[in-house]
């Protein structure tokens, strides 16, 4: 064969034993492989020991502020947790019981006519205090002075009848003692005495009715009061009974009648039967303002075993018509006071798995949890039986995120309110503000504005400093890829 053939010399080309190893090593490169994967490794190990730097506890309010706002979260976790404390105090603690009442008048009387008649005169205004006795209307009495005249009549005609027959009698008594008259007419004439006298006493009696009608037609006031509005006018007939002219409630003094439960009626009634006076002091309705004070007057006799209550009434002098009739009120009656009581806010008390608990401070930096038992409140502090003393320092706010012996830092405010307190002291307050103003990226000893500054410059420095970092972490991969 023509070893100059073109066909001969490509089909030896193609087959040429040479050349397959070289098309081996092209496809198949392991070392660049294994450089890779080598880089990754590095780059997810230079980025992991970065993460940690950031959330380390140790790296201090610094490396917090340069991971950026991401981890200013994460390394304000770690961080003391900001509470506010409060003092356990001593003082007085009023035991008070409350319930729902209604002022209820002493006397509310609703004015009606004794006789019929026209109404001839309406001499009070609406809305008037009047006193007992004084004249409310009144009513046409002509016909009634006209049955007086006729019933006085009547009753001169018996009484001469009377007299006439007790004369004869005196005569057949004589006669009957000189054997001249039987006993018999003796007798007929003493039973027609008897007869006339009961005549005139009927008489009399009619004659009475008449000056008493006469009297009620003169409407007056039953009692001291406050007359409401006209129910009649003036003209108008009135049967006797049935008519409302007026209603008079009386204001001065008036009573407040309140409820309270059943368990509560020996702690009372002790008082009560060792001549205590309790006070009770009546509210609005919304419970926040007081209206009246006044005094326990009595104690119902039995319980309502509908609703388990028993009613009381206490009474108020009402000198400024604070109270009015019908009126709404939660009463509070004060039974007894717990003398020098420890007292603790009641925004410290918690309840949990402990029971009863507060978050006590343990020196200035950590708080630990304290069992406590606790005794009457009247809204705002409430007696601590056991557990705490006076002196003692409380958390108040900030409490949701605390555990036993978390770290906590004391805010200004908590500062300033236990300054003044032997137990709050002023050095807590001293030590504490300069590592608050440190985290807070503030000057320690700057005042309120500087400090308002200062957090506005943390924000901006924090939001830099993650800016940077997220930077220096990438060269540094750029760095360290082939």
């Amino acid at each position: 064969m023509n070893e100059s053939s073109p066909i001969r010399t490509d089909t030896a080309r193609a087959y040429k034993p040479a050349d397959a190893p070289a098309r081996t090593k092209r496809r198949f490169r392991p070392i660049r492989w294994l450089l890779l994967l080598v880089l990754l490794a590095g780059a997810g190990a230079i980025g992991h020991r970065w993460y940690e730097a950031r959330v380390e506890p140790g790296a201090g309010p610094a490396a917090a502020h340069r991971g950026g706002k991401g981890g200013g979260r994460r390394g304000g976790a770690d961080m003391p947790q900001a509470v506010g404390i409060a003092p356990v105090t001593t003082g007085d603690m009023p035991v008070v019981l409350q319930g729902l009442g209604t002022v209820t008048p002493l006397a509310t009387v609703t004015v009606k006519s004794q006789i019929s008649g026209y109404l001839t005169a309406v001499k009070f205004r609406e809305g008037q205090t009047v006193k007992a006795g004084d004249e409310l209307a009144q009513i046409d009495a002509r016909p009634y002075e006209a049955l007086l005249a006729q019933y006085q009549g009547q009753l001169a005609r018996d009484q001469a009848l009377l007299q006439n027959s007790k004369l004869d009698l005196q005569r057949y008594q004589t006669l009957n003692r000189q054997d001249s008259i039987s006993k018999q007419n003796v007798d007929t004439q003493g039973a027609l005495v008897k007869q006339n006298e009961g005549t005139v006493a009927a008489d009399q009696a009619l004659v009475d009715q008449q000056k008493l009608n006469i009297a009620y037609a003169r409407i007056i006031a039953p009692v001291d009061g406050r007359v409401g509005l006209r129910q009649v006018d003036q003209g108008n007939y009135i049967s006797a009974g049935s008519t409302n002219i007026v209603v008079v409630t009386q204001l001065h003094p008036i009573s407040v009648v309140f409820t309270l439960p059943e368990d509560d009626v020996n702690r009372v009634m002790r008082r009560v039967r060792a001549g205590a006076k309790l006070d009770v002091r009546a509210y609005d309705r919304g419970d926040a303002h007081q209206i009246a004070v006044g005094r326990l007057d009595t104690v119902d006799n039995q319980i309502d075993t509908t609703t388990g209550t028993v009613k009381l009434r206490a009474l108020f002098d009402n000198g400024d018509d604070e109270l009015f009739p019908n009126q709404f009120v939660n009463a509070r009656l004060t039974v007894d006071t717990v003398k020098d009581a420890a007292l603790v806010p009641n925004a410290a008390i918690l309840q949990g798995t402990p029971g009863t608990y507060v978050y006590l401070m343990d020196g200035d930096k950590k708080v630990v949890v304290r069992p406590i038992k606790t005794g009457e409140t009247d809204g705002t502090n409430t007696v601590v039986v056991s557990g705490l003393k006076p002196g003692d320092r409380v958390v108040t706010d900030g409490t949701d995120r605390l555990k036993d012996g978390a770290d906590v830092r004391i805010t200004d405010g908590a500062q300033a309110s236990a300054a003044g307190h032997p137990a709050g002291g002023a050095d807590a307050a001293a030590q504490d503000a300069p590592q608050q103003g440190a985290t807070q990226g503030a000057p320690a000893a700057g005042p309120s504005a500087g400090q308002e500054s200062g957090k506005e410059t943390g924000k901006d420095t924090s939001q830099e400093a993650g800016k940077d970092a997220v930077k220096e972490g990438g060269r540094r991969r750029h760095r360290q890829a082939p």
